[in-house]
């Protein structure tokens, strides 16, 4: 039976992690705003790169302070002044005039991206032991979420182009963006109800005001005992910046460290946030319509909505270790199906391709010069195909066109896809965030958990700035290879390094992993 205490704590993680909803939102709704900008902007590969990637250089430079903003100002102030971000955020960029003010944009939004290292934290330091994982994995749950609405709302303003006269090729990607001010108001009022975190209270020596927050998620005969303990952990902590970043870098943290740089690394580098951040652009590669590639977006929603609430309920029964790991191995299989059905793939214009064509008013007047040619290469198709239309036109005739002359066995590629979502969000998608909050002692978590979600954001980065000249440049088989055999690297590192942490306090969990 919940307690009063547990019923807190789930609304405090809940809203805490209700930033990770507009994170989630605003991966999915790029997603699908990438097609419609491109066209509108003419962008190339590396143009469309900068429109995702930008928000991931927002993230490393406010990953940069973040820690010394937390621990001046505290998890919660920070928290809604990120909040503040997302909203200014999504006014420049869904009124964006221009390529570059939509980079503005998109960059302050970046900016807030940090609000799930801040998050995971605060969660991390008012959950209970035995609950951690749990609470903290709500983080990843609620980016799921925020994606499968973001799905669907965006699956419903294409299918209302040339229905809606408000709704044109032109705006439909300003209302995708306009729609996340709704969430981003919600969750500053929220995050006003939110305590301070009691861990960070008692680092500044506010030791009555954390009893009183320790009061409200813990049973009373539990207040003294964890303050006691809790402070021990921060003595001796004088809160320099310098000093902690010492510390982090010390000998004595040198197998906490390379836990978290080995995770952070892994958990973008098998390209997860290729698939989100450019799902319809994915789908479009197997030879699906611009409709039908939306579509495939929401049940990519609801994969990843419900492996994470498989991940949050066997977290803290099989631990992190071995869903990791499972994980881990899932994703090798994944992405090994999806360059086998990319690698087997042909293209190959005829009469009847062409009239289809046609029928959904795509101009077939340039392709006459590939009519009865075969491909067994996508680069090398799209490539003749950049050489006939302009960058306005391509983004939105190269879908119509390769679902057209694809011949591909899409069950492998559909496959490897879903499985790679469902693994990820049972394994490193939500642990990630539950190891940093777990693994970091007292004295350096605000510097250290930002530090770690800035290795993850500098690969996510490159993921995604890079994605479009990949697909260009390598075809998405040899892709898909790429992020199959880093995944296979990382199962092996993980297999000899990553330590149980399940049922353990943060303190306990220091003492296990820090050596004197």
């Amino acid at each position: 039976m919940k307690t009063s205490h547990d019923r807190r704590v789930t609304q405090y993680a809940l809203i805490s992690a209700f930033g990770g909803f507009v994170f989630g939102l605003d991966a999915a709704n790029i997603s699908g705003v990438v097609r419609f900008v491109t066209a509108q902007f003419g962008l190339n590969s590396m143009q469309v790169g900068s429109v995702v990637g930008i928000a991931g250089i927002g993230a490393i430079v406010a990953l940069m302070i973040t820690g010394t903003l937390c621990d001046k100002y505290g998890r919660k102030n920070v928290l809604l002044g990120l909040a503040v971000l997302y909203t200014l955020s999504s006014s420049i960029s869904s009124l964006a005039g221009s390529y570059e003010v939509l980079l503005l944009g998109r960059f302050i939004g970046g900016l807030a991206f940090c609000s799930l290292s801040i998050s995971s934290m605060y969660i991390g330091e008012i959950a209970p032991a035995d609950k951690r994982g749990k609470f903290v994995s709500i983080n990843q749950l609620l980016i799921t979420i925020g994606s499968l609405v973001a799905f669907i709302v965006n699956y419903l303003l294409v299918k209302s182009i040339g229905v809606v006269d408000l709704i044109t090729p032109e705006t439909v990607w300003r209302y995708m963006l306009g729609f996340e001010l709704i969430p981003n108001v919600i969750w500053i009022v929220l995050l006003v109800k939110v305590p301070k975190s009691p861990r960070w209270l008692i680092s500044k020596g506010r030791i009555t005001e954390a009893r009183e927050v320790f009061k409200k998620i813990v049973p009373a005969n539990e207040v003294e005992p964890l303050i006691m303990n809790v402070r021990q952990t921060v003595s001796g902590d004088n809160n320099n910046l310098f000093e902690q970043v010492k510390d982090l870098f010390s000998r004595r943290m040198r197998l906490v460290l390379f836990i978290a740089v080995a995770f952070a690394i892994t958990q973008q580098v098998i390209g997860i946030n290729a698939v989100l951040f450019y799902a319809p652009v994915v789908f479009e590669q197997i030879g699906m319509s611009v409709e039908s590639s939306f579509m495939q977006t929401i049940y990519v929603g609801i994969v990843n909505v419900s492996f994470t609430i498989v991940a949050i309920l066997f977290i803290e029964k099989l631990g992190r270790r071995k869903l990791t790991l499972a994980g881990l191995a899932l994703i090798v299989i994944a992405h090994g199906s999806s360059w086998y059905g990319f690698h087997s793939a042909t293209y190959q214009l005829d009469e009847q391709s062409v009239a289809s064509l046609q029928q959904q008013q795509v101009s077939t007047e340039p392709l006459t010069v590939l009519m009865g040619k075969q491909y067994s290469s996508d680069v090398e198709f799209k490539a003749d195909l950049a050489e006939l239309y302009s960058p306005n036109e391509l983004p939105l005739v190269t879908g119509p066109i390769i679902e057209s002359a694809i011949n591909i066995n899409a069950a492998y590629v559909l496959f490897g896809i879903f499985l790679f979502l469902g693994a990820f969000h049972f394994s490193i998608g939500p642990i990630m965030w539950v190891i940093f909050s777990e693994i970091f002692p007292n004295k350096i978590r605000s510097i250290a958990i930002p530090f770690a979600a800035l290795i993850t954001s500098l690969t996510s980065y490159f993921v995604q700035q890079f994605f479009p000249w990949q697909l260009e440049h390598f075809g998405a088989g040899n892709t898909f290879l790429s992020y199959g055999t880093v995944g296979l690297v990382s199962l092996v590192i993980m297999l000899k390094v990553l330590p149980e942490t399940k049922n353990k306090s943060i303190e306990d969990i220091e003492a296990d992993l820090v050596t004197n």
